[in-house]
């Protein structure tokens, strides 16, 4: 820590800002100030972009940002700016994108030099104070980049037009064009299957991240093709994972990546937005394997995430999922609240327990990790059959044992310093995990945990509504502290939460505010001209510096936002049959129908949309008195079945059919008051309608009711 006072991060709404203020740099929050200040003064600006879970953003806040030498250096020659990714995702992306074309380099921490209007002329990512790795060190960057703007300012400024005119023309996909064509999923699911790696699961090489829609998009391609690969390759993804270091083996939930291909040695950061569509992907895999022959299941792993999520990463008194888990809790820790070391596990578990779980998780004297080569990061080394025959006992006593173990360890990791918890609650997030949670709800074979998840997840809607939602500009990005305007994936994401919600209550209040949603989303975001929609709304206010209109498209590091809109224009075509949807939907499918097929894994989200567009969403509707045995047998069969974009809506006598697209309201009320029934729609057409869970199950598997339309 520093004798300098206290700079002006002290007051921010970011924890990632305020553990900054006690460094010795005039650090500027991203405001007006900052640039007029820049200009007033003559001065580049250097922008640090960071997040408070971020390894390496501590690192150079540490080794660069605490050194009063290097922050003389930055306070003499440039204006400061820090800020949290989380909480600026548009202005994250767009200086991204200019310091990937700049430097190639991406992620954080993200270090930009700009001038003072703030265009952006140099960069990268984390620079060590004196030069080192071959990286050049930051003092020679700071006072070569001072000198350039100097005594080169003329060649800066022609850069940094450059670099802003490439980050508009690359953020606004202009020529990404075409007519949609439905074969782009089966490019997709080929380029996908080519990155697959078959013996360790996942796709590409080190460092692996979850890709989480694109195993979606295999699991509903294989529903609808039968495929075996596909299935195997989702499979061995998710069991690969849930085996891994990447996985909190004692307490639940997923680490951000693993830095090897085996999935073994993790970045230790868990982020809300990983967890809560991995738990979607356990729900639905679940939904569709038979795998039994490993230590867990599908189903296991979803209930592990939502009891981690529940105990870390929950408002519980007020509703509400909190945005990430840190790494580390000091700077000189790497992961070690998550290791062990052999000594560490010895000293609280029997001898008998250690060596059960010394073989199950591979704790050796030397571990994975390179900072202390004692520590051992928890994986799934051996199966219960192995280590019992190694120890010439039974396998369900190696599972007694493993439990009783686990519990010890984990207490006595309850007492070790726990990385800090960051409570700020992001409005796309958490509409991610409401969705989430009532799909679990649903799913989950523990009816408790369903019925909690369920509850839970409408008291967190039920707050968004209350506290950041209005009817003239939608919602805002942040759920508490200073209001910030919302992105498009606060829509979106939002707009499909409120549909789940619906879904499952049939409360229309819900599905009014879905629709007041998308059509502001459309009337704010949306390109009425290019199709899809822009990060920003029309009439937002000016953000300063590099202000582009992008219309994100990647997954990176969430599903891509104008596919997420598709998907939610689609869904609500299928409840209202008002043609605007389906048309704004084609038009933003078409908007990046050019350039679709070649980014692949990295589109998946917009696979899923343009599979849901060609297919339409199945909608079944389940007739019959609220506690009748058979109407509950087939609402439980028709969760059984993953589509993807599927609803399964109950209907009691009496009960409104208003928001019921066209072909449901002429369908039902010819049915018999009171009778369990279930009728399985897509499009504008019906099939017949069947009392039969087992029939209901054939005709979601085999996509009868998709032939209905065709």
């Amino acid at each position: 820590m520093s004798d300098h006072p206290e700079n002006r991060l002290k007051d921010s709404a970011s924890p990632y800002l305020r553990s900054a203020s006690h460094q010795p740099i005039d650090w500027h929050e991203w405001n007006d100030a900052a640039f007029a200040r820049a200009k007033a003064e003559d001065k580049p600006i250097l922008l640090d972009i960071g997040a408070v879970w971020c390894h390496w953003c501590h690192v150079i806040d540490r080794e660069s940002y605490e050194n009063p030498e290097i922050a003389k250096i930055i306070n003499d020659n440039f204006v400061a700016i820090k800020v949290d990714r989380d909480e600026r995702p548009d202005v994250d992306s767009r200086y991204q994108s200019a310091i990937s074309l700049i430097s190639k380099q991406g992620g954080w921490p993200l270090t930009g030099f700009l001038l003072s209007n703030g265009k952006p002329f140099f960069g990268g990512t984390y620079f060590p104070p004196d030069d080192q790795m071959g990286r050049p060190g930051f003092r020679r960057v700071l006072l070569a980049v001072a000198d350039s703007y100097r005594n080169k300012r003329a060649e800066l400024e022609r850069a940094a037009d450059a670099i802003s005119e490439d980050v508009a023309h690359a953020e606004a996909f202009i020529r990404a064009g075409a007519e949609f064509d439905p074969g782009v999923v089966a490019a997709q699911i080929d380029s996908i299957t080519q990155l697959f790696d078959i013996k360790n699961g996942g796709f590409g090489r080190a460092p692996k991240f979850p890709h989480a829609s694109a195993i979606d998009l295999i699991l509903e391609r294989y529903q609808q093709t039968k495929e075996k690969h596909l299935l195997a390759m989702a499979e061995t993804t998710l069991e690969k994972m849930a085996r891994g270091g990447v996985y909190d083996q004692l307490a639940g939930g997923f680490h951000r990546y693993s830095v090897d291909e085996r999935w073994l040695v993790p970045h230790f950061e868990k982020m809300s937005y990983d967890n809560s569509e991995l738990l979607k992907n356990y729900l639905h895999a679940s939904q569709i394997s038979t795998k039994h022959d490993w230590e867990a299941s599908f189903d296991d792993t979803a209930q592990s995430i939502v009891l981690w999520v529940n105990e870390v990463l929950s408002d519980k008194e007020n509703g509400g999922f909190y945005a990430s888990q840190d790494a580390d809790y000091s700077l000189d820790d790497d992961g070690d609240y998550f290791t062990w070391t052999l000594d560490e596990a010895r000293s609280v578990l029997t001898p008998e327990e250690s060596r059960a779980i010394e073989l199950y998780y591979d704790i050796e004297t030397h571990g994975e990790m390179h900072h202390n080569a004692a520590k051992n990061v928890l994986w799934i080394a051996r199966g219960f059959e192995e280590i019992a025959r190694t120890l010439g006992r039974e396998a369900d006593d190696i599972v007694t044992i493993k439990l009783n173990a686990e519990a010890k360890m984990m207490k006595a990791r309850r007492e070790r310093p726990t990385p800090f918890v960051d409570k700020t609650m992001y409005v796309s997030w958490n509409a991610m995990f409401v969705s989430a949670y009532l799909e679990a709800s649903r799913v989950l074979i523990d009816d408790r945990i369903g019925r909690e998840c369920r509850s839970f997840a409408l008291k967190t809607l039920d707050r968004m509504l209350k506290e950041v939602w209005t009817e003239s500009r939608g919602f805002g990005h942040r759920i508490g502290g200073p209001a910030l305007e919302g992105s498009l994936d606060d829509q979106v994401f939002s707009v499909l939460a409120l549909l789940d919600a619906y879904e499952t209550t049939l409360d229309p209040r819900y599905f009014t505010a879905a629709q007041k949603t998308m059509d502001l989303a459309i009337a704010r975001y949306g390109d009425a001209e290019g199709g899809g929609f822009f990060d920003r709304p029309s009439d937002a206010a000016p953000m300063g510096g590099l202000d582009v209109r992008r219309k994100p498209f990647q997954d990176s590091p969430t599903p891509s936002a104008n596919s997420v809109a598709a998907i939610a224009l689609i869904r609500m075509h299928a409840f209202t049959g008002d043609n605007r949807y389906y048309d704004f939907a084609k038009k933003t499918l078409e908007a990046f129908a050019g350039i679709a097929p070649q980014y692949g894994l990295f589109a998946a989200t917009y696979g899923l949309a343009a599979t849901l567009f060609a297919h339409h969403p199945l909608q079944v509707v389940i007739t019959g008195n609220s506690n009748d045995p058979a109407s509950q047998a087939l609402e439980a069969a028709a969760h059984r079945v993953f589509r993807f974009g599927k609803s399964v809506i109950r209907i009691t006598p009496g009960a409104s059919l208003t928001h019921l697209a066209g072909a449901l309201k002429e369908t039902l009320p010819h049915l018999p008051a009171g009778k369990a029934l279930a009728v399985v729609c897509s499009g504008q057409a019906c099939l017949p309608p069947t009392g039969d869970p087992s029939q209901l199950i054939a005709l979601l598997e085999n996509g009868v009711a998709g032939a209905a339309t065709s």
